[in-house]
């Protein structure tokens, strides 16, 4: 056993043995699991995908006179005021009213973190406190109070992969789905995902420190729809959504190279989102988890036109391979999420730690294991 205080000594004197979740599967082939957790302290992991429940706050500080927001737009893209006078908070999925699906507040996140203006505009209906009716102005994350990420679900533990059975294209958050079962997409980066590694949540909890978007972050509750008792297959992978976390980060410490907004055709807007976690081994089960390989780690097949349902399930090294089999047909696959960027976020992480530039920190409560996630129905209202 090791405790994350004995890990993180390690790492103040530079000591730490980090190795990402690819690297530790090679290594415990060599030399055993039980030697491997005895010299491994960390294993560090990353993702690169759309995470559409994502967003951020800003305080943009006071007018004079001062106005109390109402009806904001950030770069023309709606946000949210119903907090206090200058609390604004801008959702990724939220479209431009002037471009529509080309531009949205995945974009304004980007934008502002690149450092550059974002036009604002906000009416109110006047107080005697707050007197400006109208206002017109730029901001940046220069000039503003606070900006910081607030993501209410990222890092879907395994999130199925996706096809089309009707005889038309259709345009989804799974990208563009052909007809008749022209393609699967997938979005999760298997063997390298934070969740997929610590199955059970035994070390990544509330208070969780990561790297979020090239900065330091910390998972600060679980994440919405975390449904942790989805079925599960080897090593304890879940084989659909099970957990999500819920992260904040200080928006203006990011880099547009790990956030990025994007446009679907025909669906809307979104944004990418990296997120790296580090793995402390403090025994040999926790090492175990962490050497699940693509080819041990499955995803259901499901259907976005919502016609049919499958009882199919692909493995990340059958869907990385290029093509499927399904219906008697090889299918091509293709990822939304990008492997190569999520092996740069965990090579990233592990040099931080390496170079005594990020310690690990415990969770203050678990995520919990067990949850039911509601459907929402149609009520009579009375």
């Amino acid at each position: 056993m090791k405790t994350i205080a004995e890990i993180n000594e390690k790492i103040k004197k530079g000591k730490a043995v980090v190795v990402t979740a690819e690297e530790v599967i090679s290594i415990v082939k060599e030399k055993g699991l039980k030697k491997a957790s005895e010299e491994i302290d960390v294993v560090t992991t990353g993702t690169f995908g759309p995470m559409c429940s994502s967003g951020a706050f800003i305080n943009t500080g006071h007018s004079n006179p001062p106005i109390k927001m109402q009806n904001v737009t950030l770069n023309d893209v709606p946000a949210y005021a119903g907090l206090a006078a200058v609390d604004i908070f801008i959702g990724a999925a939220e479209l431009s009213s002037s471009e529509g699906m080309k531009y949205g507040g995945g974009h304004v996140i980007e934008d502002f973190i690149a450092g550059k203006d974002i036009k604002l505009y906000a009416k109110s209906h006047g107080t005697d406190c707050y007197p400006r009716k109208e206002i017109l102005t730029t901001i940046n994350k220069f000039n503003v109070n606070q900006a910081y990420m607030y993501n209410p679900r990222n890092a879907y533990q395994n999130y199925p992969a996706a096809t089309n059975s009707t005889d038309k294209t259709i345009y989804t958050y799974m990208g563009t789905l052909l007809p008749k079962y022209g393609n699967i997409t997938y979005a999760t980066a298997g063997e390298l995902s934070p969740l997929l590694n610590d199955p059970y949540y035994r070390t990544i909890g509330v208070g969780t420190k990561i790297f979020l978007g090239g900065a330091v972050g910390y998972v600060s509750w679980q994440g919405t729809q975390h449904n942790p008792s989805q079925k599960r297959g080897e090593n304890g992978v879940p084989t659909s959504l099970a957990g999500t976390i819920a992260v904040t980060g200080d928006l203006k410490d990011m880099s547009t190279r790990y956030v990025k907004g994007a446009s679907y055709h025909n669906y809307g807007v979104s944004l990418f989102v990296g997120i790296g976690i580090p793995i402390p081994i403090i025994d040999e089960e926790m090492l175990k988890y962490t050497t699940i390989s693509n080819k041990d780690i499955y995803t259901t097949l499901v259907d976005k036109s919502g016609n049919e349902t499958y009882d199919v399930s692909y493995n990340y090294e059958q869907l990385r391979s290029g093509s499927v089999e399904f219906k008697g047909k090889q299918v091509l696959t293709a990822p939304l999420s990008s492997l190569p960027r999520a092996r740069e976020i965990a090579n990233t992480l592990k040099d931080w730690i390496q170079h005594s530039n990020f310690t690990l920190s415990e969770a203050v409560t678990p995520l919990p294991r067990e949850d039911k996630v509601h459907k929402l129905e149609i009520r009579e209202i009375k």
